[in-house]
């Protein structure tokens, strides 16, 4: 373990690193949204847990924290493509909303990687940062692309019914980063 920490400890991290902490953090955006849909299903609540909780966004934004900006923004960005094109979700419509939000999410904590400020702030930014992000491109989808079928409205709505994940994420990555990195 003390390994990892060092490795996760230093300024830079090396390009194969982030490599494969890009892959591990697609193989898991990927995963764990099912497993809460698959959740959903079991207990008759359908999608409900993988809208309410967010999962995706939590391996978006603990990579960018452990290794870097490159990673956190190339796994968010491709994490809703590859999934889509496995299982068909998330829904064709949001998909592109989706890959600009998380990107966000994963650059943005990326860049606070190394910031002087705890955990919770890194996050809370970072979901600032991508949910401000969504809402330009909804608005943009609206006004520029004379995209009828969207509201913007859209992006509170979205911030509501995910309110479990983003708590979820204020607890459960700071915990993650203090067990993994030591500090913080």
């Amino acid at each position: 373990m003390s390994s990892i920490s060092h490795i996760l400890n230093q300024k830079r991290i090396s390009v194969k690193i982030q490599t494969l902490a890009t892959i591990c953090a697609i193989i898991t955006a990927v995963a764990l949204p099912q497993l809460f849909h698959l959740i959903g299903n079991i207990s008759g609540l359908g999608k409900v847990p993988g809208v309410a909780f967010l999962p995706m966004h939590l391996p978006i934004i603990m990579v960018g924290l452990l290794a870097g900006a490159y990673a956190g923004a190339v796994a968010g960005f491709l994490s809703p493509a590859v999934s889509f094109s496995i299982s068909g979700m998330p829904p064709v419509a949001s998909l592109p909303f989706m890959m600009v939000e998380l990107c966000i999410y994963g650059l943005v904590s990326g860049l606070l990687r190394n910031a002087r400020m705890s955990s919770f702030f890194k996050v809370l930014v970072a979901q600032l940062a991508g949910r401000i992000f969504y809402a330009i491109a909804i608005v943009s989808a609206i006004h520029v692309f004379g995209n009828q079928s969207l509201h913007i409205s859209s992006a509170w709505t979205g911030t509501t019914t995910g309110l479990y994940g983003i708590l979820l994420q204020w607890t459960l990555i700071p915990l993650v980063l203090y067990r993994v990195k030591g500090k913080e």
